[in-house]
């Protein structure tokens, strides 16, 4: 798949105001700090698409960005951000868990992980909820230029033998570096078969 453009169009703290047309979408989420917003640069290859910050917590709202004017890339709020008020962090788990559940056309949701660090409950926790809701979702590991071949592979190994534990087989699993673009081309590859299959679904 080719990105010929990508753009800001809205932001929103509840599903019913998001884009009401017929268009697919896909949703990027995952803790604070996990590096969505360089990821989703990195996809898009558009340097400034999604705000980046040093700063947890930066995303509050559902930002809705139009890829090739033909589909949604949409970046959640992360989620476990200890900083946040514990207020904040319940109107946000609404809103997410609300667009999660009814949106008709988000045709995946893409989990992010944090390849250096040790299966984290609150990753597994939200990964379990989505399946007994029957949401489709994808992982994607971040920041794996961070560890050595060998370390990476411990990490994933370690991963989903922790996930096993809980499914009976493995959702689509990629590794990325927004560093490198390591990633970049599998999962927009993977993007395609799926709006392929939206596309032939519908005609």
């Amino acid at each position: 798949m080719d990105i010929n453009s990508a753009e800001f169009l809205i932001s929103n703290t509840t599903f019913k105001k998001c884009p009401q047309n017929e268009k697919a979408e896909f949703a990027f989420i995952g803790r604070s700090n996990v590096g969505k917003s360089s990821l989703i640069n990195m996809i898009t290859g558009k340097k400034k698409l999604a705000k980046t910050s040093s700063t947890p917590g930066k995303t509050q709202l559902i930002n809705h960005f139009i890829v090739n004017d033909e589909w949604y890339l949409v970046d959640l709020p992360g989620y476990g951000y200890a900083k946040a008020s514990k207020k904040s962090r319940k109107v946000w788990e609404h809103f997410i868990s609300e667009y999660l559940l009814h949106r008709e056309f988000l045709l995946t949701t893409f989990v992010l992980i944090d390849s250096r660090l040790e299966p984290q409950a609150i990753d597994l926790e939200f990964m379990n909820w989505c399946g007994s809701k029957g949401i489709p979702f994808s992982i994607i590991f971040t920041k794996t230029d961070k560890l050595s071949s060998s370390a990476l592979q411990k990490k994933l190994s370690f991963y989903k033998k922790e996930m096993l534990k809980y499914w009976e087989e493995l959702p689509p699993v990629f590794i990325s570096s927004s560093q490198s673009k390591l990633g970049r081309e599998s999962i927009l590859n993977y993007l395609q078969e799926i709006l392929n299959s939206f596309s032939e679904s519908r005609s």
